[in-house]
């Protein structure tokens, strides 16, 4: 009877030990915590310097009808589950993971070719997600695949109706912006002049990169990027210098706080 009790209470010692023990990047994350506790990989994933093997890459297939209709298949497949049908990060399959699946229809609108056949191709385990990699598709198919979550984001196709999910809505996406913009002043993480700092800039930045598509491929990761386009919008008189230092800082405080997605 002693060793029993001997043995639990050195049990107990050791997950109580377990659950004091200071998290560290090598901390293994829990499912459904980081959420605003550490951020959520969103800085990396955005700071990522992309593999030589697909820096530069570009798209070689045609975004035509046959594409796209292969890009549907191969996207209702493997996709739609977790990201939904019409590319709002609203499948079935997602609603329990954490961080949530991409609304890829809106970010591949602003992702390089490179990075985005990347992320398809490697998966999201290096950044802490659950998405798979699809490196056993073919190149083509890949290709396909991402030439059809853009034209989700674009509103050239019908999303498919087998996994649930809301088509593209510029406006529900605006809607989610401004509520995790909420979120932020509440926890503190942010005033409410910075977060309305950063909905005016991030709104000219958008419409920005989606009226010149050829911006996405200019090399480098996505800061890089992001830090032209802001640059090429203050030369342009859309926003001042000040703005856009705003801007960048602020999107760091949002992403290390795991608010981004």
């Amino acid at each position: 009877m002693k060793k029993l009790v001997l043995l639990l209470l050195l049990l107990l010692l050791l997950v109580l030990l377990a659950a004091c023990a200071p998290q560290t990047d090598e901390t293994p994350a829990i499912p459904g915590m980081g959420m605003g506790m550490g951020g959520n990989g969103m800085m990396a994933r955005h700071h990522a310097t992309i593999p030589e093997a697909y820096a530069g890459l570009s798209n070689p297939i045609p975004a035509d009808e046959n594409s796209l209709e292969r890009g549907k298949t191969l996207y209702t497949a493997n996709c739609a589950s977790c990201h939904g049908d019409g590319g709002m990060g609203d499948g079935p399959a997602g609603a329990a993971l954490a961080p949530a699946p991409a609304p890829v229809a809106h970010s591949s609108q602003m992702m390089a070719d490179d990075y985005l056949f990347w992320r398809v191709s490697e998966g999201g385990a290096e950044f802490g997600t659950t998405m798979p990699g699809w490196k056993a598709l073919d190149e083509q198919s890949r290709w396909d695949m991402i030439n059809y979550m853009r034209a989700l984001g674009a509103g050239t196709v019908t999303p498919g109706q087998g996994m649930g999910g809301a088509a593209y809505d510029p406006e529900i996406q605006a809607a989610r912006q401004a509520e995790m913009l909420a979120d932020a002043v509440q926890q503190g993480v942010i005033s409410q002049n910075e977060a309305d700092t950063f909905r005016l800039v991030h709104d000219v930045l958008e419409k920005y990169q989606i009226e010149h598509p050829e911006i996405r491929n200019n090399g480098g990761n996505a800061t890089e990027r992001e830090t032209a386009v802001l640059a090429a919008l203050v030369e342009a008189n859309a926003i001042t210098q000040a703005q856009a230092d705003a801007f960048r800082e602020i999107h760091d405080k949002l992403g290390a706080a795991g608010l981004m997605p």
